[in-house]
């Protein structure tokens, strides 16, 4: 055979071996439960004549889809009229960097003024407001406390009861929604990274979500807002939901999503998630923790960590790319081990916690367990009975059968 045709079937091959490797982490559903699902997005005839022959905004970012296409072109398309794009944190086309400020814009593709939320700006302006009628929110989210989409989504409905403004959610599945657990966080320790008093991992979808902050009163001067949502079609809680895309820049496959509930707590102290590689919140490591084989080195990557912290230095810690998904899945609790390990094992423990960790962990009650050395199933029980009550409020709020 020609050596150039032998050359040519091995890039082909090469070619075909990528492809099935990047399905395989994000883009398509291959498990049967999620390739039965219809997203709320998916579901124009329910909410199409709401917005036909009104002034629409849309708080979206590059996971708000219908099919492949983005939802602003697809509605675009069927001349619904998109006045603004409010979006979250990482941007509109989702590759600003964690904690990056964003300022407004237009979208060059489409020409419609595209409105941060995130930096100076959290809340819809009333100037932002004015000639909009209603506001459409379809971000995916990944159902933990301190993942900011759901703090973006209370501050614009908060907007919307306060300027008598239509919200309409439509609904996407919680890909950790098929359990409850973590500290549920108290009063005095509200922060963008945790604005209710919910676990970290609450396992609602944000349509469910949007009824609890409605219904519990959570918005300012307990205020209600005109919600809709637009329901997932062959969603239960219990359903193993791989993500089409990945949700943020950092978030880069199911495990990273997976190990996220257990990791991101990791950011209230000096260790690092490993920000800055190829594979970030599948390990964690410090350039202290030299008793460890693994080590990551932090390089600036350009719209996912523009300056990870200990750049260029040598982390030594844990590869956990190679925990089965299924086990992640199957524990149906987060980790605890990795932050106390972690503890124990780093020389200066004065310097172990920074001030975002009681913010993030919701209190400082296990900030303080972890320094007084209390076991992992006794840091559990401390928060029991209230994992127990919120079970009882999230009830209520359900759309779609839950996992137990």
């Amino acid at each position: 055979m020609n050596k150039y045709i032998l050359k040519l079937l091995f890039f082909l091959n090469v070619i075909i071996i990528a492809f099935i490797l990047h399905f395989n982490a994000f883009g398509v559903n291959n498990n049967y439960s999620s390739s039965k699902i219809k997203v709320g997005a998916d579901r124009i005839d329910l909410y199409y004549n709401k917005l036909k022959d009104k002034n629409i905004a849309i708080v979206a970012n590059h996971t708000s889809k219908i099919g492949t296409q983005s939802i602003i072109d697809t509605l675009k398309s069927r001349g619904i009229k998109i006045k603004k794009i409010f979006c979250p944190e990482h941007g509109f086309r989702g590759d600003a960097d964690a904690g990056e400020k964003i300022n407004n814009y237009v979208d060059k593709k489409t020409g419609i003024p595209v409105i941060s939320l995130y930096g100076n700006n959290y809340k819809p302006k009333l100037t932002d407001l004015a000639d909009i009628d209603i506001i459409v929110f379809d971000i995916q989210d990944v159902g933990v406390r301190f993942y900011t989409y759901i703090s973006t989504m209370h501050y614009v409905m908060e907007a919307c009861a306060e300027n008598k403004i239509e919200f309409i959610v439509l609904d996407r599945p919680n890909p950790n929604g098929y359990y409850v657990d973590g500290p549920v966080l108290k009063k005095g320790f509200e922060s963008f990274v945790g604005m209710h008093p919910v676990p970290w991992v609450h396992g609602m979808t944000v349509g469910e979500y949007a009824k609890m902050i409605n219904g519990q009163g959570w918005l300012k001067n307990a205020l209600k807002c005109n919600l809709t949502v637009i329901p997932i079609e062959n969603y239960t809680h219990s359903t193993k939901y791989v993500l089409p895309i990945k949700p943020s820049p950092n978030l880069p496959n199911m495990t990273s999503v997976y190990l996220y509930p257990s990791l991101c707590i990791f950011e209230g102290t000096v260790i690092s998630v490993a920000r800055g590689t190829d594979f970030p919140f599948q390990a964690y490591g410090h350039p202290k923790l030299k008793a460890t084989e693994f080590f990551f080195i932090p390089r600036s990557i350009k719209g996912a960590a523009k300056y990870p912290p200990y750049e260029k230095q040598k982390c030594f810690g844990f590869d956990l790319r190679n925990i089965d998904e299924a086990k992640l899945q199957n524990t149906k609790q987060i980790n605890l081990d990795y932050l106390i390990n972690a503890y124990k094992n780093f020389p200066d423990k004065s310097k172990f916690f920074n001030s975002l960790f009681d913010k993030l962990a919701g209190s400082k009650t296990l900030k303080n367990s972890i320094i007084s050395g209390i076991l992992e199933n006794k840091i559990r029980e401390s928060w029991a009975n209230d994992i127990a009550e919120f079970k009882k409020i999230r009830k209520t709020y359900l759309l779609y059968p839950d996992f137990e």
